[in-house]
C-alpha cells in the first residue's frame, strides 16, 4: 500500500510541476509579446485590396521633383489609398502648382499622425529626410519607405525610377521590415524636449573656434576614458556609416547590438574608436576652456555646459524601415562605398 501512495505522490508532483511551469512559461511569453507590442515591434499586415493610408513626407521640393511626386500620387490613388502629407511640404507642392493635390490631408504634428492611423510613411529625399521624419513618427510603429532623391542613402530602399513599383510592393505585402535601434538621451537640465532620441548618433562637440574639450566617459558607472578631442560620437549601427565612419569608426551591421564610441580628432594618438554593447549606459562629464559646448541628436543640436548631467542608452522602441527587392545591408555598403569596383578585380 505504501508503494502505491508514494507512486501517487510522485505522479501528482510531476504533473503539478509540469503544469505550473507551462503556465509560468505561457505567462512570460504573453508578457513578452505584450511588451513588444507596446513598442510596436510587430507591425500590422498591409490591408488587402487597397485602402491603405499613406503619409507623404519631405523637407524641400527641389527643381525637377514635381514629376516624381505627381507619379507617386497617381500611383497611390490608383489603389484607392488615403493620402496624408506633411503640412510644410504640402504648401511647397501648392506653390509649385502640382495638379494632383486634391484630397491630400495635411499633418503637422505627432498627435495628428497618430490620429490618422497611417500604414506607411513615404519619405522623399535622402537619409536626412528619414531622420527628420522620425521626429514625427516616433514610437508609432509606422513603417517607413525611403525613396532616395539624395546622394548616398544608406537608409532608403528605392530610387526615383522605382517609385511606382515600390508602392505596388507595399500594397501586395511584398516587402520585409528592417527594425533599427535608436539612442535615448537622458539629461538634466532637459534637452531636446519631448523627443530625446536619435537613429544615427549622439555627439558632444566643441563650439566653432574654441579649443579642444575633455569628455570624461563612464560605462555603467565605471570609468572608461577621458577623451581630449574636438568631440565624441556615440553611434548606433545605423549611424556607423555616417559621421562616425568619417572619423575613422568601423561599419557595424544593423541589429548587431552595439554602440560605437568614436573620438573626433583626438589629441592622444593611442585613443581609437571602441565598440560597446548597447545594453550599456554611457554617462559623460565635460570640461573645456569655453563656457558652453554643443550636444547633437542626429541633425538637431543644443548648447550644454559643464553643469549638465548627460547619459545615453538604447531606446525602448525601434524604427521600422521597409526593405524591397531583397536588398541587404551588404549590398548597400558595396554599392554606396564602391567596394569590389577596384579595377584590379
Amino acid at each position: 500500500m505504501a508503494i502505491y501512495v508514494l507512486l501517487f505522490l510522485f505522479l501528482f508532483q510531476h504533473t503539478f510541476s509540469t503544469y505550473f511551469f507551462n503556465i509560468l512559461f505561457q505567462h512570460q511569453l504573453l508578457f513578452s509579446l505584450q511588451h513588444e507590442h507596446h513598442f510596436h515591434q510587430f507591425p500590422p499586415p498591409p490591408k488587402e485590396g487597397g485602402g491603405n493610408r499613406f503619409f507623404l513626407y519631405s523637407q524641400v521640393l527641389k527643381e525637377g521633383q514635381v514629376a516624381i511626386v505627381a507619379e507617386l500620387l497617381n500611383t497611390m490613388r490608383g489603389f484607392e489609398s488615403t493620402i496624408f502629407c506633411y503640412t510644410p511640404y504640402l504648401e511647397q507642392l501648392k506653390a509649385a502648382k502640382v495638379q494632383q493635390l486634391e484630397g491630400l490631408i495635411p499633418i503637422a504634428t505627432h498627435p495628428e499622425l497618430l490620429a490618422a492611423d497611417v500604414d506607411f510613411a513615404i519619405t522623399l529625399g535622402g537619409d536626412g529626410t528619414i531622420l527628420s521624419a522620425i521626429q514625427l513618427i516616433r514610437d508609432s510603429g509606422i513603417r517607413i519607405l525611403g525613396i532616395n532623391l539624395g546622394r548616398l542613402g544608406f537608409l532608403t530602399t528605392a530610387n526615383a525610377e522605382q517609385t511606382t513599383d515600390a508602392i505596388r510592393h507595399l500594397i501586395t505585402g511584398d516587402f520585409s521590415i528592417d527594425p533599427r535601434r535608436l539612442i535615448r538621451l537622458d539629461s538634466s537640465p532637459n534637452l531636446f524636449n519631448e523627443f530625446p532620441y536619435a537613429l544615427n548618433d549622439f555627439t558632444i562637440v566643441k563650439r566653432e573656434t574654441s579649443s579642444m574639450i575633455i569628455v570624461h566617459t563612464y560605462m555603467n558607472g565605471a570609468f572608461l576614458n577621458s577623451y581630449w578631442a574636438d568631440g565624441l560620437i556615440i553611434s548606433t549601427p545605423s549611424g556607423s556609416t555616417g559621421y562616425s565612419l568619417s572619423c575613422g569608426g568601423p561599419i557595424i551591421f544593423p541589429n548587431s547590438g552595439n554602440f560605437v564610441v568614436t573620438p573626433i580628432a583626438p589629441h592622444n594618438l593611442n585613443v581609437r574608436p571602441i565598440v560597446l554593447p548597447d545594453s550599456a549606459t554611457l554617462s559623460f562629464e565635460i570640461e573645456g576652456r569655453a563656457e558652453s559646448f554643443l550636444c547633437t541628436l542626429d541633425a538637431r543640436f543644443a548648447p550644454v555646459t559643464s553643469a549638465h548631467k548627460i547619459s545615453v542608452q538604447c531606446a525602448p522602441f525601434r524604427i521600422n524601415l521597409v526593405r524591397l527587392y531583397d536588398y541587404t545591408f551588404l549590398q548597400a555598403i558595396r554599392s554606396k562605398l564602391s567596394w569590389g569596383f577596384d579595377t584590379r578585380n
